[in-house]
């Protein structure tokens, strides 16, 4: 049986467009998959604090040396980590607001990289440690961005993933959806094409 990690970084939650293809690939995945089980993680219903000094300080400490609330930072973490350890398939909605990321991906991502955890740092160089994963990215954005200059989304999002150990990592993008209906149109279309492939 097959675990499938739904991960939705849109500010509108399940509302948001991203979120909307990203709920269509799960739904074309389980049909063709009968039995996976799908984990749901909603940034905007559940939102991850984002990252500051005392939190951080919680991953250093030794084990033995926490606090009950540096423990209770560490186990939210490691709560989040678990569910992608449980998933053989992860799918990320992924809007674009103001040329990045959504600050709460970036709050998730800063909760799941943890060093002796998902990596280690080598001889070699750092490694990851959540391999054997596949990464769909589902990435709704207004204007078209994608291949110039301003697509920092796609290197930063695979550069992490990378860093973690998942380096099977494909995009999907719906692109031009605030230049107009027959923009949006088209790239919704294309976008639910490629869904139904891959999903299947």
């Amino acid at each position: 049986m097959t675990t499938l990690l739904k991960i939705n970084a849109s500010l509108f939650s399940n509302q948001g467009q991203s979120s909307q293809l990203a709920d269509r690939f799960v739904a074309a995945y389980v049909a063709a998959h009968p039995g996976a089980t799908v984990i749901d993680r909603d940034l905007a219903a559940n939102p991850v604090p984002h990252l500051d000094a005392e939190r951080f300080l919680s991953f250093l400490a030794k084990p033995e040396a926490r606090s009950e609330a540096q423990q209770a930072v560490v186990a939210f973490s490691d709560a989040l980590i678990e569910e992608i350890r449980r998933a053989d398939q992860i799918v990320i909605g992924l809007p674009m607001y103001n040329f990045g990321v959504p600050s709460t991906l970036k709050a998730y991502f800063d909760h799941i990289a943890r060093a002796g955890v998902t990596f280690r740092y080598t001889a070699n160089g750092p490694e990851g440690l959540l391999t054997g994963k596949k990464v769909t990215v589902l990435a709704a954005r207004g204007g078209k961005y994608f291949g110039t200059p301003k697509d920092s989304q796609t290197t930063y999002v695979r550069d992490f993933l990378g860093f973690i150990g998942i380096t099977d990592v494909e995009f999907i993008y719906a692109e031009g959806l605030n230049m107009g209906e027959d923009s949006k149109s088209a790239a919704l279309a294309a976008a639910h094409a490629q869904v139904a492939e891959l999903a299947a």
